[in-house]
């Protein structure tokens, strides 16, 4: 078996809270992502999901080096990234492209489509000056726009030609992993199916890795081979996507699979969801033992003892200790 492209070990990302005008004082510690391990093969698309504030965005921040982690590691091919010196970072990232979720936000709007791609050939020089006009051109017709708009500038395309442009930027350098940000939430339900295809292609195409962070299992479950469900900074199921969005082990899966609306109205009708009682709890003071247990309808006084591991339960990883009463 090939070894991983991309490696987590025990990754942690807190953010000190201060309190005080003149002197500030830290009163407490918010713990965004605590302890993820996650490994991502050669040519895999790895789907992240859950609901918002439980650290998927903070996590892809990490991944990139963005944010720097508080504890743990990230190794890409063997490159240990939390321990890299900026150099070595930057020489990284030619291995590894973010693509975000608002490509409004994310693309400089004094740029034209044309420096957009460009920037990171130039920066990087990987490509000769001379060739960069056609390696623009090139990338643009990869991901299915015309080159004749690269003169253009990001508020004169629709909302799928931006995403379309950032994730052509994200492949200017020839990357083996993306890390992908919610990429299609800030777009219509009509274009998200194609920029969703568009990705499915270029990982076959190109060989990537992809990491695909999202809060819609349905999507997640049309692109991905295998998912990671997060709750409150830690991973709580892993393992292929059909099998954990088909047959949820997780008390916290099984509530978020009931909420996929399902396109038979008789079904919709007659159909149990699992709502959970209460919000998730602040990561500035999560409970004892198993961060869910104040919403779990199967929780029970040993769950509040210690946070429960990740083990291995009929093909995939779960965290819970009731696993196999319930």
């Amino acid at each position: 078996m090939a070894d991983p492209i991309l490696q987590l070990n025990d990754v942690r990302t807190h953010f000190p809270v201060h309190e005080g005008f003149l002197v500030k004082r830290q009163t407490g510690t918010v713990k965004a992502v605590d302890g993820v391990s996650l490994a991502l093969m050669p040519g895999e698309v790895l789907g992240l999901v859950g609901e918002s504030g439980c650290g998927k965005s903070t996590l892809a921040r990490t991944i990139m080096q963005l944010i720097p982690a508080t504890g743990g590691s990230v190794i890409l091919e063997g490159r240990n990234l939390t321990a890299g010196s900026t150099e070595e970072v930057r020489a990284a990232r030619r291995d590894l492209q973010m693509v975000f979720q608002d490509p409004f936000a994310s693309l400089n709007p004094r740029l034209t489509a044309f420096a957009a791609i460009a920037e990171p050939l130039v920066v990087h020089k990987t490509c000769p000056p001379d060739q960069v006009a056609q390696r623009v051109a090139e990338l643009m017709t990869l991901v299915g726009l015309s080159p004749r708009y690269m003169q253009r500038y990001p508020h004169e395309f629709s909302g799928g030609q931006r995403q379309r442009i950032a994730i052509a930027r994200a492949l200017a350098l020839q990357p083996k992993v993306i890390v992908a940000d919610e990429p299609v939430s800030a777009l219509d339900v009509s274009i998200q199916a194609q920029i969703l295809n568009l990705l499915s292609q270029l990982t076959r195409q190109m060989h990537l890795s992809l990491v695909f962070i999202a809060h819609d299992l349905s999507v997640v479950k049309h692109i991905s081979d295998r998912v990671a469900v997060m709750y409150l900074g830690k991973i709580v199921e892993l393992g292929p996507a059909v099998e954990v969005i088909e047959r949820p082990r997780h008390p916290y899966t099984r509530a978020l699979v009931s909420a996929i609306p399902t396109p038979n109205p008789d079904v919709e009708r007659t159909r149990q969801r699992m709502v959970l009682p209460g919000d998730p709890p602040s990561p500035l003071n999560p409970p004892a033992g198993c961060a869910f247990h104040p919403r779990c309808p199967y929780a029970q006084d040993k769950c509040k003892a210690g946070v429960p591991p990740l083990e291995q339960v009929g093909g995939r990883e779960v965290a819970c200790v009731r696993i196999n009463e319930i």
